[in-house]
Formats: structure tokens, sequence, C-alpha cells
């Protein structure tokens, strides 16, 4: 198995907006209403990606993960939102198709997209599985919750390192 962590050209975009909803449709079905997944959702990644891909901000920085070639994750990170962020650091996500997880992908992506650095995040109260990831990378709850404005059915919970 080849894991290969890199910056996505604008050439990836399609593929990155498709993975995007594959994993968030892995994730969090389970969680949002019938038809939350329609094709003004879909849209909307095609049209974030290829504006993410397409306009290099140099306060963000983003990676795609691929295994053997085939591509399976991606991450971000970027300046806090909201007021008064308690670092300076935000990781505003990690996807990783369920197909590789147990890789090294997400693991990979949240180094090359934070390092050790001090951050914060924002992760569904309803994914263990990532809360146990990002508990094992050292980062706790501070005690701030959420809903999370682009799905309202999902509690947000803060964690900071």
């Amino acid at each position: 198995m080849a894991l290969t962590i890199r910056t996505p050209s604008s050439a990836d975009a399609t593929a990155l907006a498709d993975l995007h909803v594959q994993t968030w449709r892995e994730t969090y079905t389970h969680l949002l209403p019938e038809g939350y997944f329609d094709e003004a959702f879909i849209r909307g990644r095609h049209e974030m990606w290829a504006r993410l891909t397409g306009d290099a901000r140099e306060d963000l920085t983003v990676r795609l993960a691929e295994v053997d070639g085939v591509l399976v994750g991606l991450a971000m990170s970027g300046p806090p939102q909201g007021d008064d962020p308690p670092r300076d650091r935000q990781l505003y996500f990690i996807y990783v198709a369920a197909s590789a997880h147990g890789t090294g992908a997400g693991q990979a992506l949240l180094e090359a997209v934070l390092g050790d650095a001090p951050a914060l995040l924002w992760v569904a109260k309803q994914n263990p599985r990532a809360i146990a990831f990002y508990r094992r990378n050292g980062f706790a709850f501070d005690g701030v919750e959420q809903l999370d404005p682009g799905a309202p059915a999902i509690t947000d919970l803060r964690m900071v390192r």
C-alpha cells in the first residue's frame, strides 16, 4: 500500500467534491433528514472545491490523501472562525473514505495540515470514531458546543490542544 499526501490542483476539484459528499454520506446519513444530499448540496461541494483548488489562499492548508493512486481523504486547516477563538489555527475537517479507515490516511492528513501545532476543531458529538482519533492526537473538549450551522441535527463539540 502506497500512501501519498499532496496539495490538490484544480484538476482534482471534481474528485474531491465527490469524495467530500461520499464521506458525509458514510458518516452523517443517520443524523440528517431524508433528502439532505440533494442536488444543491452536491453542487455546493463542487463549487467549494473549484474555489479551493482554483484560488490558492496562503492562510489555508489543504491536502488530499491517495492510497495506491486512489483518492481516499481530504483535510483543511486555516485561521479560526468565530469570536475570540482559543487558538490561532483551526482544523476545518479531515474526511477519509470508510474503505480507507485504518490505513493511516487520517493521521497523515492531520500531520500535513497541522503538524503538532496548537489548534481547535469542531467534531460531531455523535461521531465517536473521530472523537477517539482527536483524543489520541492530544485534543480535549473545552466545554463549548453548538448546533452545526450546515446540519442542525448535529451537535458540534469544540476540542483544543
